[in-house]
């Protein structure tokens, strides 16, 4: 049975429907404006991915994330990130200690990132070295230590986030690390009315109690759910096309991309707008993934995977504003009748 035939039952759509629906609102009750924000770093969770938030400080980066982990039943471990922050200090370390007999022993002391959902706050002060160590275990899900392998527990989820002001004393993730990230999101202001609840909320004497909605077996089940969703060849063939027009020497590249554009997306990319891609269409009820359900996630899926060359970032060229222009060029009715 192919792709296009196959896919979870209604019954499987249903109930991750209902389950993602029950996750996002007990996360609204606390978190105030960032709808489209909250979806999307839903759609991170179950896809099996990590999301890297970039925003100014204040916008309530951090309290998502730490909301996130109240609303499902998982171990939850926060990292402030600081240029003195050590590999060891992320990922563990042997420590020798006295065992009962009174002989000496090494005993593995784990560290944060053992925990399901895991927040590098300001990921780009640590060190290279330390960023390093943090993103290895998120592509790898594991840790190597004194040349034994210490396998993280599932689901494992990584949220960094960033300031992308006040760059003194940071170290800017390298490319070819960022892409390890499934989404960036930019988490702008919020407008008047959202500013106002947020007062409301939190200058008050109510209190907001966040209830566990999801254990971790239903996270993996609903990974798996994902995983089903069916996709037909032409649409398969949209989102490489998609990927392959982000290149400046391919030949289905637009003008702009041809100028400003240093190198483009990953395969990890292309990856990234299917499995997104299926969380939507699940959210959405259907069994199928859509060419609306890839051009919906391609932003946060491509944005930091397109690099721009010296002429793009003197003229203050922007990746969303290239992939608007990307999204221009192809032709989706073309590839339904090929």
């Amino acid at each position: 049975m192919t792709d296009a035939e196959s896919g979870p039952s209604p019954a499987e759509v249903k109930a991750f429907q209902e389950d993602f629906v029950r996750l996002r609102d007990e996360i609204g009750k606390e978190v105030v404006g960032y709808s489209t924000i909250v979806e999307r770093v839903l759609t991170c969770l179950f896809a099996g991915g990590h999301a890297l938030l970039e925003g100014v400080p204040g916008l309530g980066k951090t309290l998502l994330v730490r909301t996130l982990s109240r609303a499902l039943d998982v171990a939850f471990s926060r990292v402030q990130f600081s240029p003195d922050l050590m590999p060891a200090d992320i990922v563990g370390t042997q420590v020798l200690v006295l065992g009962d007999d009174g002989a000496k022993e090494f005993r593995f002391q784990k560290g944060p990132v053992f925990a399901n959902v895991v927040l590098a706050d300001e990921i780009n002060r640590a060190t290279p070295k330390t960023q390093a160590a943090l993103l290895e275990a998120m592509q790898e899900h594991s840790v190597t230590v004194g040349g034994t392998t210490h396998r993280l527990e599932e689901p494992f989820f990584v949220l960094g986030t960033q300031n992308p002001i006040d760059m003194e004393g940071t170290y800017p993730l390298p490319e070819a690390q960022v892409d390890r990230f499934l989404f960036k999101l930019m988490v702008g202001y919020l407008d008047e009315d959202d500013l106002l609840e947020v007062i409301d909320r939190t200058t008050s004497r109510r209190t907001i109690e966040i209830e566990p909605v999801l254990r971790p077996e239903r996270i993996e089940a609903m990974r798996a759910t994902v995983r089903a969703v069916a996709v037909a060849e032409h649409v398969k063939r949209y989102a490489v096309r998609l990927a392959k027009a982000t290149h400046p020497d391919s030949e289905h590249a637009p003008e702009s991309v041809r100028r400003y554009v240093k190198f483009g997306t990953s395969p990890r990319g292309i990856l990234t707008l299917i499995l997104a891609g299926k969380v939507r269409a699940l959210v959405d009820g259907r069994v199928h993934l859509s060419c609306e359900d890839v051009r919906e996630v391609l932003k946060p899926a491509l944005r930091h995977r397109v690099i721009l060359n010296f002429e793009g970032e003197a003229e203050g060229k922007q990746s969303d504003d290239l992939l608007d222009e990307v999204l221009a060029s192809v032709d989706e009715a073309a590839l339904v009748k090929s």
